[in-house]
């Protein structure tokens, strides 16, 4: 998918505190893969957990959107361990080339719009585990958040799980 709706919200990519003036022909640009906020704090958080390899990312806090840094020439990896992880594509939006996203400034204040989960430090080296890691974790926090909403239709209250235990010695 690339650069529908929302996602793409005019900004700056060359002010990424690892890029230079003359940095954006030389590597190339950066590409984002932007999921719903619900699942990218998940993600962020099995990503961080698990000392797996990911770059850096960043939460929009008016559209509910993260976004997770990868190098340009990722596109093909990240959506061939997409498709070996699940048949049905899990919900995201993959910002490539041609796209322009917003970063947040360098000074973070408590209530911006756009902040660093993860900030940038240096630039990103090329890591191909990292788009191999994040389709993985993207299918699986995808795949946990459906199965904690499907608990919850299924047992509404404390009671309704209660009544559903078999009656075992009582």
């Amino acid at each position: 998918m690339r650069c529908e709706g929302r996602a793409v919200t005019a900004g700056l990519l060359a002010e990424l505190p690892w890029r230079g003036a003359d940095d954006s022909t030389e590597r190339g640009a950066e590409a984002v893969v932007s999921v719903d906020q619900r699942l990218g704090t998940e993600m962020f958080d099995r990503l961080q957990r698990s000392g797996m390899p990911f770059g850096p990312s960043l939460i929009d806090r008016e559209t509910q959107r993260v976004g997770f840094f990868l190098g340009s020439k990722n596109e093909e990896t990240f959506t061939f361990y997409l498709g070996r992880e699940t048949e049905p594509p899990t919900p995201y939006r993959y910002l490539g080339e041609g796209c322009a996203v917003v970063v947040p400034g360098p000074i973070p204040l408590f209530d911006d719009r756009y902040q660093w989960l993860r900030p940038p430090t240096h630039w990103p080296e090329a890591n191909p585990p990292s788009p191999a890691a994040l389709a993985t974790v993207l299918v699986a926090s995808a795949e946990l958040l459906a199965r904690i909403d499907r608990f919850g239709e299924q047992y509404p209250t404390p009671y309704s799980t209660v009544a559903a235990l078999p009656e075992v010695g009582r």
